[in-house]
C-alpha cells in the first residue's frame, strides 16, 4: 500500500463546493432519491442509499431533508433519472470523467459538450478516457481517525487495497465489488467514515500549473454548477503553490 498526498487539491475542490451548498443539496438529494427508488428505502439494506445518506451527512445535509428525499421515492410523482457518463479532456491534457443524473439526456449533453468548449476542454466520445482510470470503492475518514499506521492496519485487517493518508484525512480503496464489505468491516475499527462511494482512480496523474490550472479549475467548476452532473473525476495533479494561487 502506498501514500500520496493530496490535501491541497481535495480541500481546493472542497472549498468550491461549500460556496454551492444548496445546489449540492439538491445533487445529493436527488441521489438518495434514485438510491432509495432502485433499492429498498432502508440505508441497512441498500448500500447505494447508505453510500448516498453518508455523503449528504459529510455536508451536513438536515436529516429531514434526507428522509424527505427517501420518502420521495414511493412518490407517484418522482422524476425519472438516467445514470450517464461524459469523458473529455480538459486543459494540459487533463483526462475527465463526468457522471451524471438527468431527467433529459439531449439538455445535459448540450451543457456538458458547450462547458468543455468554452473552458478550454473537448468532449470525447465513450471510453476514450475510462481506459485510464481503474473502478474502485473509495472509502474516507477524516484525520481524527487515527495516525497514518493505525489506518493502514485497520484497512488491511478490513480486506482494502491501497490507502492515502496526508495531513487532510485518509482515502481508502477497495476492490469494486467490496466497498461495503470493507467499510463495515471499519466501522468498529475507525468509526463511522465519511464517505464510501465507487470512484474513478487514474493509473497516472498528469501535472498542470499556471494558466493551464486556473483554466482547468474554471472548467472542473463550470461542470459542477450544472444541476444534471454528479460528480467530475480527473486525473489532475495541481502543485500546492498553483493551488494557493487559485
Amino acid at each position: 500500500m502506498a501514500g500520496h498526498s493530496k490535501y491541497k487539491n481535495i480541500m481546493y475542490r472542497k472549498g468550491a463546493q461549500d460556496k454551492k451548498r444548496s445546489t449540492m443539496f439538491s445533487k445529493l438529494s436527488r441521489e438518495i432519491t434514485v438510491a432509495a427508488k432502485m433499492g429498498l428505502p432502508d440505508p441497512e439494506m441498500n448500500a447505494r442509499l447508505r453510500a448516498a445518506v453518508l455523503a449528504a451527512k459529510a455536508q451536513s445535509m438536515p436529516k429531514d431533508n434526507i428522509q424527505r428525499s427517501i420518502d420521495k421515492a414511493s412518490g407517484s410523482d418522482v422524476e425519472n433519472y438516467e445514470e450517464i457518463r461524459y469523458e473529455g479532456f480538459g486543459p494540459a491534457g487533463v483526462a475527465l470523467i463526468v457522471e451524471a443524473l438527468t431527467d433529459n439526456r439531449n439538455r445535459t449533453a448540450t451543457n456538458v459538450r458547450t462547458i468543455f468548449s468554452k473552458n478550454g476542454g473537448n468532449l470525447g466520445a465513450g471510453g476514450s478516457v475510462s481506459h485510464g482510470f481503474e473502478r474502485l470503492g473509495l472509502i474516507e475518514y477524516g484525520a481524527d481517525a487515527g495516525d497514518a499506521d493505525k489506518v493502514l492496519e485497520a484497512a488491511i485487517e478490513a480486506g482494502a487495497e491501497d490507502v492515502e493518508s496526508d495531513e487532510g484525512g485518509h482515502r481508502i480503496w477497495t476492490a469494486l465489488d467490496q466497498l461495503h464489505e470493507v467499510q463495515k468491516a471499519l466501522e468498529p475499527l475507525l468509526g463511522e467514515a465519511e464517505a464510501a462511494k465507487l470512484a474513478w482512480k487514474p493509473s497516472t496523474e498528469v501535472e498542470v500549473r499556471g494558466d493551464d490550472a486556473a483554466s482547468l479549475m474554471r472548467l472542473i467548476d463550470a461542470l459542477e454548477d450544472d444541476d444534471d452532473v454528479q460528480t467530475v473525476w480527473g486525473n489532475y495533479d495541481v502543485p500546492d503553490e498553483e493551488l494557493e494561487k487559485l
